[in-house]
């Protein structure tokens, strides 16, 4: 029976092969947790985004209510011309 007798150089690789596997479970490990947050950055990004259409939608009208104001300004001065005189009886 052959008994394996490992040399210098041949445990040196051995070394080498597992250090780099360490390295690599490691670089995965790193580049797995980059992945997750910038998804989670992406997911809020996207929120604030969406919360920015929404208020720009709900706010795209708001010169209007100048144009509103002064129209219902008008309106009340219209309907004061057709009310009838105060203390006057009904026909």
């Amino acid at each position: 029976m052959r008994a394996i007798a490992l040399t210098t150089n041949e445990t040196l690789w051995w070394i080498t092969l597992g250090v780099g596997l360490v390295v690599a479970l490691v670089v995965t490990f790193l580049l797995e947790w980059l992945r997750r947050t910038v998804l989670q950055i992406d997911r809020g990004v996207d929120d604030v985004w969406t919360m920015g259409k929404r208020l720009a939608g709900n706010t795209q009208a708001t010169h209007l209510l100048q144009t509103t104001k002064a129209r219902g300004v008008d309106l009340l001065e219209e309907v004061g011309h057709h009310r009838p005189p105060a203390g006057g009886g009904s026909p």
